[in-house]
Parts: structure tokens; C-alpha cells; sequence
């Protein structure tokens, strides 16, 4: 009787959590009604449009998004991780080509959707907004995690004050290095090599056992991560546990992370600015890959040359 109780309460503990996690998921308008692609593909974008208090580098007015990536977990082959530059020069349904993330501002997260699929030609199956602040809330509750840079950097507009090296970086520190762009040579590649480092970084921060024992920590990223994230309709905790293991088969040494051929990453076409021009030869067979899982795990895209 008593070994019974025991088994009770070690499974009632993780289905409670669950279940109350999942009541707790704002869930928005995303998806499209494409047609379905091969394998599971989760469009991520980080917003400072979700109330969250993140102050917007440039001061821009309205909902923008600075943090677009595509997780891909195909039927076989490696997990992708591919960062799409905010500043991706992609034709946006209904108003014309021009930078990726106008079309997080002018029509929220059905749009950027639409305009993701029309660039790839792969269908999200799960779409996951996280307010940049909510990042902070995250970090705290694992207690940190450690991020490299081999640089110094003192850069006003991000907050980002760093000492060349490997630092346990809190919350506030985590967010900065993730939004840090002008500082850095590479410029938006560079952003997305350290928030794929931070992503990694976090997902192993929350596989550590000393996280999964501790039933106090398992509140607060909960709290955290809900308090901070919007899903797709239809979107519930157990794919975000599903897409939390693609992140780490996807940053592992089996995974695939990068970004997409780039031709140019000051392509000026007239009347939006400097934009990030995709290799328009090599970028459909890359998605291809991507899609069928045939590419060879490692690094992809960068900067050209």
C-alpha cells in the first residue's frame, strides 16, 4: 500500500506540473493553412511586442522582431537549426518585398508565418514567441548559464559590458549578448551564432538533474517560461517538450545550425535600407536538405567568402 502511495505522488508531481503548465500557455493566431511538409518545423521568434518592459535598441515604435529562427526535425537525418538575418531581404504576401521582420510588424505572427514558408518552403507545424524579456526570467530561474565570447565589448545601445572569455551570465547579461549587433564584425550573422550559443546554453542548463530534482526550480522556469511565451493554437507543452529535444539534437554534434547561403549582406535594393541578400543559386537546394534531413551535420551559411 504504502509503495503504492509513493508511485502515486512521484507521477501525480509531473503530470500536475504539466497540466498546470499548460493552462497557463497564451495561445495565438499563427499557422497557415499550407500544405504539410515532411518532418516537424517550429518557427521561433523573439518579440519585444509582448508587454515584457525590453526597451527596443533602435527606439522604434510598434511590434518588431530582432530573433527569427527555424528548428527543423525532419523524418531522418539531423535536426537544423537555421537563424533567419531580421534583415533578409524575402517577399512578404500582399506588400512586396522587404526586410523579414516588417512582416512581424505589420502583421504579426500570421504574417511573418506566411512569409517564412514562402522564403523556405517548409510548413510550420508550431510557432513560439518568447518576449525578450521573458529570456531574463529564464536564465535567473536556472541559475545562469555560461556563454563565451573572445572578445571585449562595451556596447551602449544592447547593455552589453563583456570581458574577452567564458562568464556565467545572468538574465539581463544573457539578453544583451543575445540582442548585441552593432559591435559585432559579423553583424546580424554574428547575433545569430550567440543566440544559437545562448539557446544551447539554456538547453543544458535545464537538462541538468540538479533542475530536473528540484521541484521548487521546476516552478519557476515554468512560471518563467509561460509568463513569457505565446504559442500557436494547438501548440501545448508537450511539443515544446518534443521541440526542446530537437534544440538539443539540433546544437549537439550530430545538429545542424547556421544560417541560410548568403550572397550579400549589404544588399541595396532601393527604398528599404541595407538587407541581407540569400544566395538565390544555392538557397533552394539548401532548404531541400533541411526539409529531407540529407544535409551532413555542422556549421551552414555564414557570411560569403
Amino acid at each position: 500500500m504504502a509503495a503504492t502511495v509513493v508511485v502515486a505522488l512521484l507521477l501525480a508531481w509531473p503530470i500536475g506540473l504539466v497540466l498546470w503548465a499548460d493552462g497557463r500557455l497564451e495561445h495565438v493566431p499563427a499557422l497557415s493553412e499550407a500544405a504539410d511538409t515532411p518532418g516537424t518545423t517550429y518557427l521561433l521568434a523573439g518579440s519585444d511586442a509582448r508587454g515584457d518592459g525590453a526597451v527596443p535598441e533602435d527606439g522604434t515604435i510598434g511590434a518588431r522582431t530582432d530573433t527569427i529562427m527555424l528548428l527543423h526535425a525532419p523524418e531522418s537525418g539531423p535536426a537544423a537549426l537555421i537563424s533567419l538575418p531580421r534583415d533578409t531581404y524575402a517577399e512578404i504576401p500582399g506588400h512586396g518585398a522587404n526586410k523579414l521582420n516588417a512582416a512581424f510588424s505589420w502583421g504579426g505572427a500570421p504574417l511573418l508565418t506566411a512569409t517564412v514558408e514562402q522564403l523556405t518552403g517548409l510548413t510550420v507545424d508550431h510557432y513560439v514567441e518568447i518576449g525578450f524579456g521573458g529570456i531574463t526570467g529564464v536564465v535567473d530561474a536556472v541559475g545562469g548559464v555560461e556563454l563565451c565570447l573572445d572578445r571585449d565589448v562595451n556596447e551602449p545601445l544592447s547593455g552589453l559590458v563583456w570581458t574577452a572569455g567564458c562568464h556565467v551570465a545572468d538574465g539581463p547579461t544573457a539578453l544583451a549578448f543575445a540582442r548585441m549587433r552593432y559591435d559585432d564584425p559579423e553583424g546580424d550573422v554574428g547575433r545569430a551564432k550567440r543566440q544559437q550559443q545562448l539557446i544551447a546554453a539554456l538547453s543544458s542548463a535545464l537538462a541538468d538533474p540538479a533542475v530536473l530534482r528540484n521541484p521548487g526550480r521546476q516552478v519557476s522556469l515554468v512560471r518563467a517560461g509561460t509568463d513569457a511565451l505565446a504559442v500557436s493554437e494547438g501548440t501545448g507543452v508537450v511539443d515544446l517538450g518534443r521541440l526542446a529535444l530537437a534544440f538539443r539534437r539540433a546544437t549537439g554534434p550530430e545538429g545542424i545550425t547556421g544560417t541560410p547561403p548568403i550572397a550579400d549582406p549589404d544588399h541595396r535594393p532601393g527604398g528599404v535600407g541595407s538587407t541581407v541578400l540569400l544566395d538565390p543559386d544555392a538557397t533552394p537546394g539548401f532548404w531541400a536538405g533541411i526539409r529531407d534531413g540529407s544535409l551532413p551535420p555542422g556549421p551552414v551559411g555564414g557570411l560569403p567568402g
